[in-house]
């Protein structure tokens, strides 16, 4: 791919004398707490942009933060469990593709792998494979973690700041007049804590959130060189990110990618399509968490809203008897794409949704916990997917089709699926 391979060398090789981006003791602190999700103590709310920009904001990285902290905060509250919030963000920047070219009037040129890779735009140059872009890449990550933190750490992330998270193109939705009703509730506790003499100030857990990373492991030369050993605890961890998944299209157990995650001491996630058979995905299991350690191996299940229900239970019932403790996620987005009328790839919000309620549905059935969630979404005004409170039809889709790979919910839809989600947790799905 790298048609410079001494320059890719030499990229690699400066990667691996760089400060990792995240720390092994938060990679252990997540695997704790998706031992919980495990068994239905918590739950897991993983989401983000498709694939990232170099290009992106400040605004854009805190705006997709303050959906994700709204969407928990809805869960929450209607549930009564806490959610572990999981980006896919600070590394998303690969993406794999079906084909190695693509031909646009004519014109057959590579096809855009990621930022990391290449560049979006259609000229030969722009699509050149360059390895100086793995250096960059590593340079917006730790400058959005460096973000993350701060927003999480330092006020942004107080709930007493509940009303402030509602931007007003998300406050006028039908979704954010709810959020708006449970934001004034919440607003009234704290204000009754307060007068107790509980705080912000005395409390830190309402004045910060835990928020951890995770990107598909796409690019293993990128992944290998961030790989640094734990003094404490001797184990080999991939600095790159706290989570690390594997995609659909790189789950061969004799792959390279299952060989070099099973590996590491991350917690791990895999998708699984509605091809997988159960023996597949418990040699998965097997092969990526041979001692069965609770919360080390997430399966994100993306099965399509109309295959889901008759799909995912004889997985369910594989694993649970194979005894492997795993945490069971839905991606509701990537079987549920299609060509609009007028070319651009979208998701119906209706689709989501359905995929997400048989996805409960068929743990309800096989007496399995429903994990979480695995959403590409946005904090901007975009759109991209059709649906949602403010009913987006294909007539929309040309104002603000922004993404450079996948379409993504904007905020108002976000927070919407948070309230639908939260509903069939509350009514028992679980």
């Amino acid at each position: 791919m790298w048609p410079d391979t001494e320059a890719h060398a030499a990229a690699v090789q400066q990667l691996s004398l760089l400060p990792p981006l995240v720390f092994a003791g938060e990679a252990r602190e997540l695997t704790e707490r998706l031992a919980d999700v495990a068994t239905g103590k918590a739950f897991l709310l993983q989401a983000g942009d498709c694939a990232e920009s170099f290009d992106t904001s400040a605004d854009s990285i805190r705006d997709r933060l303050r959906v994700i902290l709204q969407m928990a905060v809805v869960l929450t509250y209607y549930t009564g469990v806490p959610v572990v919030k999981v980006g896919r963000i600070a590394g998303q920047f690969a993406k794999p593709r079906s084909s190695d070219t693509e031909t646009i009037d004519g014109l057959e040129l590579p096809s855009f792998r990621g930022h990391i890779v290449n560049d979006v735009g259609f000229t030969a140059d722009e699509r050149i494979a360059d390895p100086e872009r793995l250096l960059t890449a590593y340079n917006r990550a730790a400058a959005t973690l460096n973000l993350l933190r701060a927003f999480t750490k330092g006020g942004f992330a107080d709930i007493s700041r509940v009303h402030q998270w509602n931007r007003e193109f998300v406050a006028n939705s039908p979704a954010g007049q709810r959020y708006e009703v449970i934001a004034e509730e919440i607003e009234r506790a704290v204000r009754f804590m307060s007068a107790c003499g509980i705080n912000s100030e005395t409390l830190t857990d309402l004045r910060q959130v835990d928020f951890y990373t995770s990107h598909e492991a796409l690019l293993l030369d990128y992944e290998e060189s961030l790989t640094r050993l734990d003094s404490l605890t001797g184990d080999w961890v991939d600095c790159s990110a706290h989570m690390l998944w594997i995609g659909e299209r790189t789950r061969q157990l004799d792959g390279a990618h299952v060989a070099f995650l099973r590996g590491v001491a991350n917690p791990l996630g895999c998708k699984i399509g509605p091809t997988a058979t159960p023996d597949d995905v418990t040699a998965l299991c097997e092969a990526l968490n041979p001692d069965h350690v609770p919360g080390r191996l997430t399966l994100i299940t993306r099965m399509g809203a109309t295959k889901v229900v008759d799909s995912l239970p004889p997985l369910l019932s594989a694993v649970a008897d194979a005894g492997h403790p795993v945490v069971w996620v839905c991606d509701p987005m990537h079987g549920n794409t299609f060509t609009a009328d007028d070319g651009r790839k979208t998701r119906h919000f209706e689709d989501v949704l359905a995929e997400v309620s048989g996805f409960f549905a068929a743990h309800r059935f096989a007496g399995t916990h429903p994990g979480g969630v695995h959403l590409e979404l946005t904090g901007d005004d975009v759109t991209e997917c059709l649906g949602g409170g403010t009913d987006l039809v294909t007539a929309d889709l040309g104002s603000r089709y922004e993404t450079m790979c996948d379409p993504r919910l904007n905020g108002s839809q976000s927070v919407d699926l948070a309230f639908r989600v939260a509903e069939l947790l509350r009514n028992g799905a679980r």
